[in-house]
């Protein structure tokens, strides 16, 4: 599971990570029956509140994306038991789209041409999943 912390943003840090674990969840990166890290081992690798985490994975489950069971973990869920999580999905896809535009516009501000961006952004996406594949890797084989 990746997760990427931006402590500058506006956002606070519990709504970060739930958002990109309820994504990354109905992305079917995280399957269902998938075991999450424990709430102290994600904490430790985020470098965030034990508390935090709790948060996030008591959000999840009431929204049915999680299943938290007592001294065995936190399990994904299959998606059609999740409520109104279509809805927030298709939220949360509109404002990638505006921050996406904002970015492109950014750059064409900055001189950047088509292919150039069109680089940067294959690059990026190839990192991206890099990253994602890594901690998918390192995570089996805990």
């Amino acid at each position: 599971m990746f997760i990427r912390i931006d402590r500058g943003a506006a956002t606070p840090i519990s709504r970060q990570i739930a958002e990109q674990i309820r994504a990354q969840c109905l992305a079917g990166l995280l399957p269902p029956g998938h075991c999450l890290p424990s709430v102290r081992q994600l904490a430790r690798q985020l470098v965030v509140n034990v508390n935090t985490v709790v948060r996030v994975y008591e959000r999840l489950a009431a929204e049915g994306l999680v299943e938290m069971r007592h001294g065995e973990g936190t399990f994904v869920l299959p998606p059609a038991r999740a409520t109104g999580v279509a809805a927030e999905l298709k939220l949360h896809r509109e404002q990638f789209a505006r921050e996406f535009e904002a970015v492109v516009r950014r750059g064409l501000l900055l001189g950047l041409t088509m292919p150039e961006m069109r680089r940067m952004l294959s690059a990026c996406a190839a990192h991206a999943r890099r990253q994602i594949a890594r901690n998918t890797t390192v995570e089996k084989q805990s």
